[in-house]
């Protein structure tokens, strides 16, 4: 399975520069460092971010639509209730980091990295997600209707309750999961990798979508 990296590691870390203040529309940040700051309930879209990073900071209720992250690292943050809708999301890493209730939907994810991770409730509805990799992540009642996903897995992760309703798949890979549940949505499976006994898992609930009388 992939690993994540530590700030150490990042290629911009020797440039990083310590931002303590929540930031304000439009704003553009370029080697960033967040650390311990909250931008609870803060209300700025429009924001750019490059080649930064975040760690401990509370994201609870605050609205950030229509930003753009490029080469983000986030690790160890609470994204709870916040709004990233519309948001651009390229070479992301998060690590630890909680999504309950998180607004993703009409994003664009490419080549992102959950590590660790925990997605309660969160929303990618109508979400392009490309080279995403879901790696030891609990994922409870995310919702990915209506959303693309290409080259997507989800090595190690427990996944209950999925809503996959018009989601449209190519090379999403379910076969490392450690756990499968789907709440909605069967009928949009296609394109989609499970092993055997992943489909033997799954087999009453598939039947009961499809409206299947099982008589023995």
């Amino acid at each position: 399975m992939p690993e994540p990296r530590s700030i150490e590691d990042l290629p911009f870390y020797a440039h990083l520069e310590a931002e303590e203040s929540a930031p304000e529309e439009g704003e553009l940040f370029d080697t960033a460092l967040f650390r311990d700051v909250s931008f609870e309930g803060v209300h700025a879209g429009n924001l750019r971010f490059l080649e930064s990073a975040f760690t401990g900071v509370d994201f609870g209720q605050a609205r950030l639509r229509r930003s753009r992250f490029n080469d983000v690292w986030i690790d160890d943050c609470r994204m709870n209730g916040a709004d990233f809708a519309e948001t651009s999301w390229l070479d992301a890493e998060f690590g630890r980091t909680v999504l309950g209730g998180t607004a993703l939907f009409d994003s664009t994810l490419t080549r992102v990295g959950f590590f660790g991770c925990k997605l309660v409730g969160t929303n990618l509805r109508n979400a392009e997600l490309r080279d995403v990799t879901f790696t030891g992540c609990v994922m409870q009642d995310v919702d990915f209707a209506e959303a693309v996903l290409t080259n997507v897995s989800f090595p190690g992760s427990r996944i209950s309750s999925l809503h996959v309703d018009g989601m449209k798949a190519e090379n999403v890979d379910l076969r490392g999961a450690a756990e499968i549940g789907i709440q909605s949505g069967y009928g949009s499976l296609a394109g989609v990798r499970i092993t055997h006994v992943q489909l033997l898992h799954l087999a009453p609930a598939l039947a009961q979508s499809l409206g299947l009388i099982l008589d023995d």
